[in-house]
């Protein structure tokens, strides 16, 4: 059975924090999994509230500035290493490395263009 992954696409600006734009994505209440792979820059109590809300498990490392100490399943935290793959070969994409565009608008057309044609790439082999 295939692995099915929703995908959103945001912007947000260049100094925004990363867990500000996750809630703009879970604004949009998609379907719930069942478990959230993130890296340190969403470690945050209130999105770890929002996930224990939804039966979901957080599986992000901790900050070092976190007092209370929350462990993270290892096996699965490596699993995203499959996202950020994805991200370095949407980057090989040239006009998504360097914003090119001068509209968000068209710029997220040729992200989800970009996907398009990494997904049918994938089918392919």
């Amino acid at each position: 059975m295939p692995l099915e992954l929703p995908m959103r696409t945001e912007i947000t600006a260049g100094q925004t924090s990363d867990y500000l734009g996750f809630d703009r994505v879970m604004a949009d209440d998609p379907s719930t999994p069942s478990v959230l792979l993130a890296d340190r820059g969403y470690d945050v109590d209130s999105m770890r509230r929002s996930m224990d809300k939804r039966d979901v498990l957080p599986v992000i490392p901790m900050r070092n500035s976190r007092k209370m100490r929350v462990g993270v399943d290892r096996s699965l935290y490596r699993l995203r290493n499959l996202a950020e793959r994805c991200f370095n070969k949407l980057k090989n994409a040239r006009r998504v490395a360097t914003r090119y565009d001068k509209t968000a608008e068209s710029f997220l057309g040729f992200v989800d263009i970009t996907s398009i044609r990494l997904w049918l790439r994938h089918l392919s082999n």
